[in-house]
């Protein structure tokens, strides 16, 4: 069952890129962007990744944090922030759970074949219960939606 809007943060705790802990209770005060993507250093993640990071200083501002998710090992994770230069932390979800919570995690299609993975979403977390979600969402134009629709624009 994924989680929905208005309904809590499903319970969490994984490592960031530098081997650091980011559980469910850290995000239980305060906003929080939390996306998901399918695989470090590919062009659609750089992509949404990079554009988070560019407007990392204005989403701050409007007091939110941003979590990057993916399946990826904490090393692909901390080649992918350090290369592109990104300011916030990349959590390794290798065995998908908590993108499974998040019903991120699913079966796809791409030129016509079927398999199980990542699909790109999307959560705003207020003081730990979930507020938006984008799901299945293409990488370019992705965060100028969530600034508009945010109003962080």
């Amino acid at each position: 069952m994924a989680a929905n809007i208005d309904g809590p943060v499903p319970s969490f705790s994984l490592n960031d890129e530098a081997g650091g802990t980011v559980s469910s209770r850290d995000l239980a005060t305060g906003k929080t962007i939390l996306f998901f993507y399918p695989k470090a250093m590919t062009p659609g993640c750089t992509t949404e990744a990079c554009g988070f990071r560019d407007r990392y200083e204005r989403f701050q501002e409007c007091g939110y944090r941003i979590i990057g998710v993916s399946p990826d090992a904490m090393s692909a994770n901390a080649e992918f922030r350090q290369k592109e230069r990104l300011p916030f932390p990349l959590l390794s979800d290798i065995d998908h759970e908590l993108a499974a919570a998040f019903g991120a995690w699913g079966m796809k299609k791409n030129y016509g074949k079927e398999y199980e993975g990542l699909i790109r979403s999307t959560f705003v977390i207020d003081d730990g219960v979930i507020s938006h979600a984008w799901r299945n969402v293409r990488a370019k134009g992705h965060v100028d939606r969530v600034a508009q629709e945010l109003g962080v624009d």
